[in-house]
């Protein structure tokens, strides 16, 4: 603002009183100011004692400026891990570097208590580079403290949460573990002459999967074998594993007709499962008998897909069970029949469609049926340990592209060598 003359107005030009008054005015502010700042400040000596300090900060302190200047070092101020740290870390850095911004501490206030602050120091020097006092500047942190240990006590929490959640989802797993396992036989019975193998690949510890497989003696010359998959996963796919495998067990125990078997199972789903929530499963059930040195299969399937039988000369056939519908869907279900002749070197293959139905190349193309049939041919002729073997690879090439469950249970009868029987690997 310009004076009429032309000239800059002097500071208090048009206030009360004269310019000495108005400077006294601005200094008495100042002093004010620093009396009574929001902060604390306080000068030390270069050994720490104390020679000024405001009211601020003998405020939150419960002091006298008696009690303080001249009589007190800064490091009196502080607890006891407070002065150790002074004397470790904060003074020499002070020394060396000149400044120091936003230090942590805790303050000793004379009732005893903490005050949370943050400080603030710097060395003032004359003009020829000699220390001759530090200034510090001190914010009250009781706010900032309290928010950080809300911080820690909400990070601890959610890393015990975390560790919680961890062990719990161990425990479930191994629940789960157990109870796959006790929807499926411990191990294959022994067959005097028969060679057989079995695997179960699951495609998540954290869900029960519906595929299952069995194979028992009925007698000292006929052995029944199924394999199939419901619908579903969790619990309620659990139950229906348990209910369709027990309930073929028995149909075999009394019946060896497997198209007989899989309508029982029918019957017993469509009188368990009714209303809304149908339950329904593909199965292939079989029994397979001892003639001479060979093994007669009768096989019957109920919507699954078609097993496999890799010849001992290398050819692999696929046994037609076309037309075989879903278990447990409708009461007048047809399921197909079909028969083969196991000799020597022969190995038959039942599977879960989890194989076939993998996602496999840049496009996530399903593996399909084809597939399967070209990798069994590639290692004809085989036996069932060493097919399941080259299975399971492969199940572990697919990585995620394998989705779903997978069932294995491959029967075969050892190959003839020049010397004799021998058996297949």
């Amino acid at each position: 603002m310009n004076r009429p003359g032309g000239g800059p107005e002097e500071p208090g030009a048009g206030l009360p009183g004269t310019h000495a008054a108005f400077t006294a005015l601005l200094e008495d502010s100042a002093e004010e100011l620093y009396e009574s700042a929001p902060c604390g400040y306080l000068s030390t000596l270069l050994d720490g004692t104390i020679a000024k300090i405001n009211a601020t900060l003998l405020g939150w302190l419960g002091l006298s400026r008696g009690e303080v200047v001249g009589r007190m070092r800064f490091s009196d101020l502080l607890t006891v891990g407070g002065k150790l740290y002074h004397e470790t870390h904060f003074a020499p850095l002070l020394r060396i570097q000149g400044h120091l911004n936003g230090i942590a501490l805790d303050l000793r206030t004379a009732t005893g208590s903490r005050l949370p602050v943050l400080v603030t120091s710097t060395l003032k020097k004359s003009h020829d580079g000699e220390p001759l006092l530090i200034r510090t500047t001190v914010f009250d942190a009781t706010e900032r403290r309290a928010y950080e240990q809300e911080l820690l006590r909400a990070r601890r929490a959610a890393e015990e949460a975390r560790r919680q959640a961890e062990a719990d989802r161990e425990r479930l797993c191994e629940t789960l573990a157990v109870l796959q396992h006790s929807l499926l036989p411990e191990t294959l019975p022994d067959i005097p002459g028969v060679r057989t193998a079995c695997h179960y690949h699951t495609a998540s510890t954290m869900q029960l999967g519906g595929d299952f497989y069995d194979l028992f003696e009925l007698d000292d010359r006929r052995t029944a074998f199924f394999l199939g998959d419901v619908c579903g996963k969790g619990p309620q796919a659990a139950a229906l594993t348990s209910l369709t495998r027990y309930t073929l067990r028995t149909a075999l125990l009394h019946d060896v007709d497997p198209v007989a078997n899989l309508g029982m199972l029918n019957t017993v789903l469509l009188d368990r499962y009714t209303g809304d929530d149908p339950r329904y499963c593909t199965a292939a059930v079989g029994v397979m008998e001892r003639v001479e040195d060979t093994l007669e299969v009768r096989l019957a399937s109920g919507g699954h897909p078609p097993a496999l039988v890799i010849r001992v000369d290398g050819r692999v056939e696929t046994l037609d069970t076309r037309g075989g519908m879903l278990v447990g869907a409708l009461p007048a279900a047809q399921f197909v029949p079909a028969r083969t002749t196991l000799r020597p070197g022969d190995t038959l293959l039942l599977y879960t469609d989890g194989l076939t139905e993998a996602r496999v190349g840049p496009h996530r193309e399903l593996y399909g049926d084809e597939a399967l049939v070209s990798f069994a041919a590639g290692l004809a002729p085989t036996g069932p340990h060493r097919l399941v073997g080259a299975l399971k690879d492969l199940l572990r090439g697919f990585g995620d592209g394998l989705d779903d469950d997978t069932a294995l249970l491959a029967i075969g009868l050892p190959a003839r060598t020049d010397t004799g029987p021998g058996i297949a690997t």
